[in-house]
């Protein structure tokens, strides 16, 4: 598997898929994503395992456990704010999310989905014939841009509450572009709606897989929100839960993942949160 081959369409949206792949093989798997193979099959082809780079197997080692829990989770998070009034739900930044496809939507449950034009074009075609399990919009927006303004366009109502997704960027985000993204969210947000999503600092054992896989993944780190999260969604009306990845892995019967177990040398902490607005 060669992540590098997208050119561009999401590099590590794909590398991810393929761990959700990793994760729903396990006959003990914590979710079931039966589209995420397809995505690196349609970037990789047949055989795509045996032609892994050298460092996928490391790779693999010190993310599988991470993203096993953080989709549990957040899949979790979306479908339990749904269920209680948030019939909006929005992915931002989606890659090859499929949650519009394997989840079990409340009835008349709208998901958008917001990436670039190519990486959703991309998507539409690798899961042609697979039926949505709600009101499913694709939303083609750079979030460096006016993406508001695409949502609003593309049906979004800022009146009703909305369950928000943020899987996998905040830590992507300089420290000004993540205020920038919850200004954006909370201005969209009624009351009632609800974050979900995760973060974690740097850390020399994250940094080594990453340059293992591929040295364009080396620097995907810029630092996301300053202030502690909870503090940090406190100063914008939101209420939020935060747990730490290891205690959310004993929860559903894993160890710590390799990179947010204290017991490794170079490890780092790692969170993942829920936030309602109040406000």
């Amino acid at each position: 598997m060669n992540p590098t081959s997208l050119d561009g369409i999401g590099e590590t949206a794909v590398v991810v898929a393929a761990l959700r792949a990793l994760e729903s093989a396990r006959p003990d798997h914590l979710f079931l994503d039966p589209y995420a193979e397809r995505f690196v099959e349609a970037v990789a082809g047949d055989g795509y395992w045996e032609k892994a780079p050298s460092g996928w197997a490391g790779f693999a080692e010190v993310l599988a456990g991470q993203v096993a829990v953080r989709t549990r989770y957040l899949d979790e998070a979306l479908l339990r704010a749904s269920a209680e009034g948030c019939g909006q739900v929005v992915l931002l930044a989606s890659g090859m999310d499929a949650r519009a496809y394997r989840l079990d939507w409340p009835a008349g449950t709208r998901v958008y989905e917001i990436d670039f034009a190519e990486v959703l074009a991309f998507k539409a075609g690798v899961l042609k014939g697979a039926e949505p399990l709600c009101e499913h919009v694709q939303v083609p927006a750079d979030l460096r841009t006016d993406w508001p303004g695409a949502l609003r366009e593309a049906g979004f109502s800022p009146e009703r509450p909305t369950a928000w997704l943020a899987e996998g960027m905040l830590y992507a985000l300089p420290p000004e572009a993540a205020d920038v993204l919850l200004d954006r969210v909370s201005r969209l947000s009624a009351p009632g709606s609800v974050l979900a999503a995760d973060h974690a600092p740097d850390s020399p054992v994250l940094r080594e897989s990453r340059a293992a896989l591929s040295p364009d993944l080396v620097d995907l780190w810029l630092g996301g929100p300053r202030q502690d999260l909870g503090g940090w969604l406190r100063g914008r009306g939101w209420t939020a839960e935060v747990r730490e990845v290891n205690e959310v892995a004993a929860q559903y019967g894993r160890p710590a993942p390799p990179a947010f177990d204290p017991a490794r040398d170079g490890s780092g902490p790692g969170w993942l949160f829920t936030a309602r607005l109040t406000c």
